[in-house]
């Protein structure tokens, strides 16, 4: 499978109507980002089942800053919906492949009871 491209018009309902979903945020004339992309294409053939979204920031500003990307390339990283993983910068096809693993193998009920229990304490610190 190739990569979709991402919109502010289709990349809630992309998160949410798939398992994983990987998503770069990109542009072209970021030297780091024309490295990475074959990295995140080659992944993408490998793994057919997930899905890889590429966000270019240039044409999708709005996308881009509601996602606070601050540098590019930026990866982050969906399952059923959830924001497990975000990182600037270039991965080696390696990282990506144990980063892909790490996903697939993640418990969902663990990752939610983890949320659960910092947001309680970021409500607890706030008051």
């Amino acid at each position: 499978m190739s990569t979709t491209e991402l919109t502010a018009a289709n990349f809630e309902q992309t998160v949410a109507e798939n398992d994983i979903v990987l998503v770069d945020f990109w542009a072209a004339w970021c030297g780091p980002c024309r490295m990475f992309a074959p990295v995140f294409e080659e992944a993408s053939n490998n793994h057919p089942d997930l899905v890889f979204g590429k966000v270019d920031t240039e044409a999708q500003r709005e996308l881009a800053a509601a996602a606070r990307i601050m540098s590019i390339p930026t990866l982050m990283v969906f399952r059923e919906g959830v924001l497990i993983y975000a990182q600037p910068g270039a991965m080696p096809a390696q990282a990506l492949e144990e980063l892909i693993g790490a996903v697939r193998s993640a418990n969902m009920d663990d990752v939610r009871a983890e949320m659960a229990e910092m947001a309680a304490q970021d409500s607890g610190s706030a008051e």
